[in-house]
């Protein structure tokens, strides 16, 4: 019987995971004013589990590339333009 490799984007998220996840989506959301919930910050969120189950574990780096994903400017440093 052969056994199937699993990848790390196969294991499931555990709590850890999941806390840098939320905590990048919670800043992009609050740096834009993205209503947590909404339509636009599911697709953040979306993003960012994606991008995390493909290797990108720093929460600095999950956010520049969500960032390019989604068309966002982070480089603002929060402020409104």
């Amino acid at each position: 019987m052969s056994r199937k490799q699993f990848s790390r984007y196969d294991e499931p998220l555990d709590s850890d995971d999941l806390r840098k996840c939320h905590a990048v989506l919670d800043e992009i959301c609050g740096d834009f004013g993205i209503e947590l919930g909404s339509e636009e910050a599911d697709r953040i969120a979306a993003i960012t589990i994606e991008l995390y189950q493909q290797g990108v574990r720093e929460v600095g780096q999950l956010k520049h590339i969500v960032d390019a994903a989604r068309g966002l400017d982070l480089s603002r440093d929060g402020t409104k333009a």
